[in-house]
């Protein structure tokens, strides 16, 4: 994994390249971005870049195989986890390594919920624990296989519980020699303040649509214009501009349940009947997974979001076409404004909140087509 491929974020390349040029290099990096924005593959591109520029010559391209298949004896990493069928009762990262490179090295952009189907643990809760934190002590304390630079990359570092932290704490403020911890989250707030005050902090915007665009066109055979499009709606995420790539069928299906959905709730007020129509919609989504019950609720978020600016006329923004020939768009749109789509956006940002920590998919879809009827009838 090279700078070279990895999507925009020329700034940020050339920063780390220069913190390498001038030695530089900070002993503990926090590199803080949404999903999909390249954390990862930046981390390890880095990492890369470290072991070669410490290294003698001679030995550059022995580095170069070791990090293109992610086992160079100096390359750690840690992520969240938890017990399986063919895991040990106490399991640690490296029970899980050779999975973690596939994973990576298949597509470095993909979620924290994508690596727990991979191990099969879906429907836990993955964590960095206290005998993770006691494995990552040992590891560091023995002599660098190369004789160069060691470098622990912590993926989804506010999945650490206190325990762990506080066992890390020490040695990432003091760290043996020629040894670098980069840390990588999208909720930097989650994590020990006394360890992010001792990480130099590096932060990673959304990516921008061109380079969505350049992305999705390198892996998929799809025109401009769909690429555009899935771009537009990506939010800065290239896991989620993959992930709608591939999942762009289920939109026909996520439009029907969202019209029965939203028709309903326009004929909910006054009406007690509708009620069960509402709560035979919830049963319906409750007995999707979860990732589709996400998946939904952001494309919910995405059609309000288009709504909200087809009534505000800018149109040039709007890209959304429904499949549905008589579901009359600009009709809704205007029921869309600034007076509701704060509280529409917070019940759905809440809902998803809840789906992904395995809340009742009933109850959590019931409680949001009773708060969206009130939105919808706001004046």
């Amino acid at each position: 994994m090279t700078f070279e491929s990895i999507l925009g974020l020329e700034h940020l390349k050339n920063h780390l390249r220069n913190s390498l040029k001038n030695n530089r290099v900070p002993h503990a990096q926090l590199f803080t971005g949404p999903t999909g924005s390249g954390t990862l593959p930046m981390a390890i591109a880095f990492a890369r870049e470290l072991m070669i520029h410490h290294s003698p010559a001679q030995r550059e391209s022995s580095i170069v195989n070791f990090m293109d298949q992610l086992t160079h004896p100096d390359l750690h990493f840690v992520y969240p986890i938890n017990k399986t069928a063919s895991s040990p009762s106490k399991p640690v990262s490296k029970d899980f390594i050779s999975e973690f490179r596939s994973f990576v090295l298949d597509n470095p952009y993909q979620t924290l919920y994508d690596w727990y189907m991979q191990i099969g643990i879906e429907k836990k809760q993955g964590s960095i624990n206290v005998d993770e934190a006691a494995n990552v002590v040992k590891s560091l304390s023995l002599k660098a296989y190369e004789g160069g630079p060691k470098v622990m990359i912590v993926w989804c570092a506010d999945k650490m519980n206190t325990a762990a932290s506080n066992k890390l704490l020490k040695l990432i403020e003091e760290p043996p020699k020629n040894t670098y911890f980069i840390l990588i989250t999208d909720s930097p707030e989650d994590i020990l303040q006394t360890i992010r005050s001792r990480c130099q902090s590096l932060g990673f915007p959304p990516l921008g649509e061109a380079d969505l665009v350049e992305g999705l066109l390198s892996k998929f055979d799809i025109s401009e214009n769909e690429a555009v499009k899935i771009s537009q709606q990506a939010d800065g995420s290239f896991s989620k501009a993959l992930h709608l790539a591939e999942h762009n069928s289920d939109d026909e299906q996520f439009e029907k349940w969202f019209i029965v959905w939203v028709r309903s709730a326009f004929r909910a007020k006054g009406n007690k009947q509708v009620v069960s129509d509402l709560l035979d919609w919830s049963d319906q989504l409750a007995a999707e997974t979860r990732e589709t019950q996400k998946r939904f609720l952001n494309y919910c978020i995405q059609f309000f979001r288009q709504a909200l600016l087809n009534n505000y006329k800018a149109k040039s923004l709007v890209y959304l076409t429904p499949y549905d020939t008589q579901f009359k768009f600009d009709k809704f749109s205007e029921f869309i404004s600034g007076a509701n789509i704060p509280e529409i956006f917070a019940v759905l940002e809440t809902a998803i909140f809840h789906v992904e920590r395995n809340g009742n998919a009933k109850l959590i879809f019931s409680d949001l087509s009773f708060q969206l009827t009130r939105f919808f009838h706001k004046k």
